[in-house]
């Protein structure tokens, strides 16, 4: 129940961004979605479970586990592949941290963020500290989560944040994570604001953490939690900044962009007309960030054709655009770190070329240590491209690819957008088979298949306890 505020309800003084879109998360329903988008939707969350529980028992969620456990106690929501309970906001934070924990997660090309572990766990820890929430109403609010987060990334300029050396998607992420927390608790458009307004203010991410750092696997964690705080204080009357996406001064979009342009007409264009969740990015099975998928997929182009001999390189140069290159075009020395070479487009190259794969093998600490992977490594020259730049924003995923054959010969391959985005899409069929990949390194097969059967279902669950008692029994380590 909502509780009374103190005072009157204050509006904002303009009807801007802020404002459209707290009327949107007020007045859309289900049935306002297409069914292609909550087909779409379903797998989106499907694929975001499946990284979850993979990511639940790697080495950095245990100790996230414990120190978290330690300092929380005991709650009313779980923590996936634990069987244990803590408060709401530790569980969105945890189960976030999961889902983004081995880089096998979603994105967005033009408003980047790692939807699925934004927001499937704020809205479901939320859900359990509510009680007796149905599957709709879990879907109706995951859905929109998932389109007001790209569109916040848009607005921002997209990759931008990322030049700059913010983690955008943790920033985009909490807005996202707040907007679909404010839905489930079937907040007005006016606390609605107020919850948008509170997560503005505990927006962050640092893209240093990318280098070494075990925090990166939690950003989209922090984000997942702003959210449940966001809503669930809005809804006690709590107030929060208003006009907080548009304001000149101190505001979110001018604030981050730090005199970047903003596009704030993107947030609103064509809302709940034009679905951005269509345009969502499911990786196929590369275990590292989206920036490095065209470039793999060069590799596997190139080792598919019949005269590939990996002996005969003599170098591989790599053209990536601006964002991308201060991204992944830095240089990975020993001794390394696995989150570091899942950022690290040479890394990337070598263990596929050597591999030819790149899915959780390829960038565990075993794999990592090896040296005929350091010396492919020596062999790749990573360059920025302008050429790539002046494509425009649906070009800043592509590589080029010069592979330098000993015998003086060259392959040329330029991947302009990579396997899983909205241009080469993986089908929802191909997005079961990546969930059930990678369910099969931590669960059994039946529990698999009774997960995958809810989730594509889940509209028509009474409870939500039904899902997290598939999601709670602990799980084996990916590795």
């Amino acid at each position: 129940m909502t509780s009374t505020r103190i005072g009157a309800p204050v509006a904002s003084e303009a009807q801007g961004a802020t404002a459209a879109l707290a009327e949107f998360i007020e007045q859309l329903t289900l049935a306002d979605i297409p069914s292609e988008v909550v087909a779409r939707g379903k797998y989106l969350i499907l694929d975001g479970i499946a990284c979850g529980l993979l990511g639940a028992r790697l080495p950095w969620s245990d100790r996230a586990v414990q120190a978290i456990g330690r300092l929380e106690g005991d709650g009313n929501a779980l923590i996936w592949g634990w069987q244990q309970r803590v408060p709401a906001p530790a569980a969105a934070l945890l189960n976030g941290t999961f889902v983004q924990g081995f880089e096998l997660d979603d994105y967005h090309p033009l408003g980047p963020l790692h939807s699925e572990a934004c927001v499937i766990p704020a809205v479901v820890a939320s859900a359990e500290q509510m009680g007796d929430v149905s599957g709709r109403r879990l879907l109706e609010s995951i859905l929109l989560g998932f389109e007001v987060g790209p569109r916040i990334g848009m607005a921002m300029g997209g990759l931008a944040l990322v030049a700059r050396g913010w983690h955008c998607g943790s920033i985009y992420g909490a807005i996202a994570s707040a907007a679909a927390c404010s839905k489930l608790r079937g907040l007005d458009r006016l606390e609605s604001e107020d919850a948008l307004g509170i997560a503005a203010t505990q927006a962050c991410g640092l893209m240093s953490a990318q280098f070494e750092a075990m925090v990166k696997r939690m950003h989209s964690g922090f984000a997942a939690r702003s959210g449940v705080y966001a809503a669930a204080l809005a809804e006690a009357g709590f107030t929060g900044i208003k006009r907080v996406i548009e304001r000149d001064y101190g505001g979110f979009a001018t604030t981050f962009a730090g005199g970047d342009p903003v596009y704030l007409e993107r947030l609103t264009d064509a809302l709940g007309d034009r679905w951005e969740i269509l345009r969502i990015a499911v990786k196929p099975p590369y275990a590292c960030m989206g920036g490095l998928h065209a470039a793999i997929d060069a590799v596997l182009e190139l080792r598919r054709q019949a005269h590939f001999a990996i002996e005969r390189i003599a170098r591989i140069e790599v053209g990536l655009a601006r964002a991308m290159y201060k991204h992944a075009g830095w240089r990975l020395e020993r001794p390394a770190e696995v989150i570091g070479a899942q950022m690290n487009v040479a890394y990337a190259i070598a263990v596929s070329m050597l591999d030819g794969d790149a899915f959780v093998p390829q960038f565990t600490p075993d794999r990592l240590s090896q040296d005929d992977v350091w010396r492919m490594m020596d062999r790749v020259i990573v360059s920025w491209d302008e050429s790539l730049d002046s494509l425009g924003e649906r070009s800043r995923w592509a590589t080029r690819l010069a592979v330098h054959f000993t015998d003086g010969t060259v392959e040329r391959i330029e991947v302009t957008f990579p396997l899983g985005s909205s241009e080469r899409p993986l089908s929802n069929e191909d997005i079961g088979r990546k969930a059930q990949r990678l369910m099969a390194l931590v669960c059994d097969d039946r529990r698999a298949d009774e997960i995958r059967d809810l989730v594509l279902n889940l509209e028509a669950l009474d409870s939500v306890a039904d899902l997290t008692a598939l999601l709670a029994p602990s799980v084996r380590p990916a590795f």
